[in-house]
């Protein structure tokens, strides 16, 4: 119980000052961000909020300047449902991409997220 507490103080004071701290994304012209939120359009992450390793994947998709939908999986039970009937397993951050005719790729690793989005849009 203790340990969930301080592991909670410490998740929910390290996203606030994530907020606070964030600097600007990464700007582009109208045209070609159009672009880059249409790609990104079929992309959620799967997150909780105090997580560390969700704070960093959220931190670079700021960064890039990407728009990607967000699904809490503590607090939605559809999402966490999601995640892991459709996922394979509740662990996260999980990138979802969905493609048109083919399946959806599930990615869950923080490094793995961001690198892919970084080779990608960066």
């Amino acid at each position: 119980m203790l340990l969930k507490i301080t592991r909670n103080v410490l998740g929910y004071s390290i996203a606030g000052l994530d907020l606070i701290s964030r600097g600007k994304g990464q700007q582009r012209p109208a045209a070609e961000q159009a672009d880059v939120d249409a790609q990104t359009a079929n992309m959620a992450l799967y997150q909780f909020t105090a997580c560390p390793f969700c704070i960093k994947t959220r931190r670079a998709i700021h960064r890039l300047g990407l728009t990607i939908e967000k699904r809490n999986a503590m607090n939605n039970a559809s999402a966490r449902r999601e995640l892991e009937q459709q996922g394979g397993k509740i662990k996260v951050p999980c990138l979802r991409i969905t493609e048109a005719g083919k399946d959806d790729i599930w990615m869950y690793e923080s490094g793995d997220i961001i690198a892919y989005l970084q080779q990608r849009f960066g």
